[in-house]
């Protein structure tokens, strides 16, 4: 059949109903009508009167999924008016899940549940060939949904295709065509990576099927002009007007001096540089097990630049040494000035193969990222920083791979600091295998040593938490909620740090780094903040120009070493489960909806659930990599690393999908903020390249407490991990120990642990509450050994 040739590039505009995947499908479409312009627009951002004589201008619609049922207005937006639009307004429209649902339900169809629900899942997809179909061979189509359509003399609508689940669900509706008006639409989700066979050919078959629909009624498209550009927005991929890069800004040179230190200590060459002074800053990215490879020291001075903003802020708070400067966003946001504040401190020179040559190292909080996703409630003033980050500009970078040291300035005419430094790790003395002598008047032989008072949270309430969760996921709002809650931990200041002067957080990271070694391990001490992380998780890195490669590695599934857990019992504990691959899925799908919408239609899963080897865990890792498309480069000239967090953040591991949905949920759930936890912590580098982890399997105190009302929820009554004392008592009341005149009060800090799980349909709560304690007992084995010193 011959089809019309169309004198201009094709236009489809994409409705969004606040999913996690729309970007997905927008690039499905791409690949389904090369050349496309692609226009996305939330389903609540145009009302009726203005968006359906727009419809003339496009050549087809589609309509993505979202989370919510098709019988809520507020969950469909103008969706259903679309599907009444009139004559003169008809366009060819291809919807999916959300969208089919939605189509079947404006046309007299019911909406129910499925007695199993299906996220996640892979399906075979029976249909006959033809239309939608055509020359599609088999299709084993993802399923993301609990809610399904049911026909019964709906004559308007004619199904197309199903899956049969048998005894769980029946045959269950998966595609469907308006037999009067030109729509068609899917239940299963065309755009997810495991999608075979139903994806691309399908989107072909409706571009085909459109174009014949216009062409027998000769319906022509309006010519596009600046006002409809005005009212739904530019074409994707686009980049923010904030950050695209107009100025032509000079460079620093980065100096560099290679050491040969094979067996460096690196808590050695922290202490030479001063980690144990309590009152200063110090940043150490640690590499402290494979695959880790690169450990990053920050050589600060009393003038570094400290960087910390708060959600709702206007400004950005700068210190350098006393002084103290508010530096306002104006019309930024904070991620465009960032961007901007990197941009103007660019520099070349170092050694390419070394990923950090300067910059700002720190951490972004968890409600840093759900601002961008939706307004955060009324938050104290007294509560910590959101962004907490120093601007490095001398370092040191340990190669465990090479056994080289690089010692690295970007400040101008800094020889006498690269001598001065190189000599000192040269002449480092190994560190001491014991610990030197307590000064005299400290014996303390005879007190018995205190201990860590730890509160974990209420395991009935963090149960019905998630019984709660699942009743959402069944009830269509979200696919998966990462549920998480606090641990808190009162712990003794190491007795030997007291006696000598030193960091009582330092010997506890030292610790932890032993007991719990991580390929993102850190010690931060950003004052008012000290983050120990231990974290397995890299959550983004992104290269140099020209390269600009975007990686995301989201673990989903994780095994502790045991004996006995060799590599094919833990494939066949996470790759030859169910659960574990449907829940690392469903964040890979999210992952690659965020990079896209970024860098435009080059984004690809590399690996999808390999079980991978650590150290002490065996883990489910899939890998997802973008460049940016020529367009997006050239306008950012590749500084994206921003933009990438902005769009990524907060981390789909630690929320679910749909993001959005599935924060404000997990909001109402939780009770209170996560603070930095489930945020991220990492570097942005001078040369343009940046590596952020996600925090979990760490720990983090504030020297200036928040408000009471702004703490994080948590409620003892619990079982206590192995090896710890917990008190059954409130967490923000905490039982003092008892001194006496010849046993001194030992000063306490106060510590908060975050851990959770995903929470999918096939999630027993009972064994979601022994997960989350067993990740907690990973890092609280820290506290156990540290209380002894």
């Amino acid at each position: 059949m011959h089809l019309p040739e169309m004198a201009t590039r094709p236009r489809i505009l994409l409705i969004d109903s606040y999913d996690s995947f729309t970007y997905n499908l927008a690039s499905l479409c791409k690949r389904a009508v090369p050349g496309c312009y692609i226009h996305i627009i939330k389903n609540d951002a145009l009302s009726k009167d203005v968006l359906l004589p727009l419809l003339r201008h496009f050549d087809a619609i589609v309509i993505g999924p979202g989370p919510g049922t098709p019988d809520n207005p507020g969950d469909v937006g103008i969706l259903k008016d679309i599907w009444h639009a009139p004559e003169t307004s008809l366009v060819p429209v291809f919807g999916v899940c959300l969208g089919l649902q939605s189509l079947a339900v404006e046309h007299g169809a019911r909406i129910k549940r499925l007695n199993v629900v299906k996220h996640g899942q892979i399906s075979h997809v029976i249909h006959d060939g033809t239309g939608l179909f055509h020359e599609v061979g088999e299709v084993r189509a993802v399923r993301y949904h609990s809610l399904h359509i049911e026909l019964s003399g709906q004559d308007a609508l004619q199904p197309l295709a199903w899956a049969d689940d048998h005894e769980e669900n029946g045959k269950v509706l998966m595609a469907l065509k308006h037999r009067h008006k030109p729509f068609w639409a899917v239940q299963y989700h065309p755009e997810s990576v495991c999608t075979a066979g139903g994806g691309e050919d399908v989107l072909k078959n409706f571009w085909r099927l459109a174009l014949q629909w216009s062409a027998d009624r000769t319906r022509t498209t309006l010519p596009w002009n600046d006002s409809v550009e005005d009212a739904v927005g530019p074409c994707w991929p686009s980049v923010r007007p904030d950050v695209i890069s107009t100025e032509d800004l000079t460079t620093a040179t980065v100096e560099t001096r290679k050491l040969h230190l094979p067996r460096v200590d690196i808590s050695r060459v922290c202490e030479a540089l001063g980690v144990e002074d309590d009152s200063q800053d110090f940043v150490l990215l640690d590499s402290a097990a494979a695959p880790g490879r690169f450990s990053i020291i920050g050589c600060l001075t009393l003038t570094s630049s400290r960087l910390t903003y708060s959600v709702g802020d206007s400004f950005v708070r700068l210190r350098r040494g006393k002084d103290i400067t508010f530096v306002e966003l104006g019309s930024l946001d904070i991620w465009a000035w960032l961007t901007a504040f990197m941009r103007r401190r660019k520099a070349c020179g170092g050694t390419p193969d070394v990923p950090f040559w300067g910059g700002l190292v720190g951490y972004l909080s968890y409600e840093l990222g759900v601002h961008s996703l939706t307004p955060l409630p009324p938050r104290s003033r007294s509560r910590p920083p959101d962004v907490n980050l120093v601007f490095v500009e001398r370092s040191i970078v340990v190669d465990s791979s090479e056994g080289a040291v690089y010692v690295q300035t970007i400040l101008p005419d800094d020889e006498q600091w690269l001598h001065g430094m190189t000599a000192r790790l040269n002449n480092l003395t190994p560190q001491p295998r014991h610990h030197d002598p307590l000064p005299a008047g400290t014996d303390s032989s005879h007190a018995a040593a205190p201990v860590s008072v730890v509160t974990l949270p209420d395991q009935s309430e963090y149960v019905s938490k998630i019984e709660s969760a699942k009743e959402l996921l069944f009830s269509g709002d979200s696919y998966e909620l990462c549920v998480t809650a606090p641990t808190r931990i009162r712990a003794p200041k190491s007795r030997t740090a007291i006696a000598r002067g030193t960091s009582s957080s330092w010997e506890l990271y030292k610790t932890l780094r032993s007991c719990n070694p991580a390929p993102h391990s850190a010690y931060l001490r950003l004052h008012p903040s000290t983050l120990l992380s231990s974290s397995p998780e890299r959550f983004l890195s992104y290269s140099r120009a020209p390269e600009s490669l975007c990686q995301l590695r989201p673990i989903k599934g994780t095994v502790r070493k045991a004996p006995g857990i060799t590599r094919a019992v833990a494939e066949e504990m996470l790759a030859g489960s169910k659960k574990e691959v449907a829940e690392n899925l469903m964040i890979v799908d999210l992952i690659r909806h965020d990079l896209h919408s970024v860098v435009g239609e080059d984004v690809d899963v590399r690996q999808f659930c390999r079980v991978e080897e650590y150290e002490t865990v065996w883990q489910l890792v899939s890998v997802i990599e973008g460049r940016p498309a020529p367009a997006v480069k050239n306008k950012t000239h590749s500084d994206l690393g921003w933009e990438v967090l902005r769009a990524s953040l907060p981390p789909g591991s630690m929320t679910g999908a749909p993001k959005k949905r599935s924060v404000e949920i997990l909001r109402e759930l939780e009770g209170a903020e996560r603070g930095i936890y489930s945020g991220v912590l990492g570097y942005a580098d001078v040369g343009g390249g940046g590596d952020w982890a996600v925090v979990i399997r760490s720990c983090f105190k504030h020297d200036e407490q928040p408000d009471e009302d702004d703490s994080l929820g948590g409620s003892s009554n619990s079982p206590r991990p192995a090896g710890t004392t917990v008190q059954d008592t409130p967490h923000d009341d905490p039982p003092r120990p008892q001194s006496s005149s010849d046993a001194p009060v030992v000063p306490f800090d106060e510590w908060t642990l975050g851990a959770g799980g995903a929470i999918t349909a096939l999630s027993d709560p009972q064994a979601e509450w022994e997960e989350m304690v067993t990740k907690v007992e990973s890092v609280l084995r820290a506290f156990n050994d540290a209380g002894s010193q």
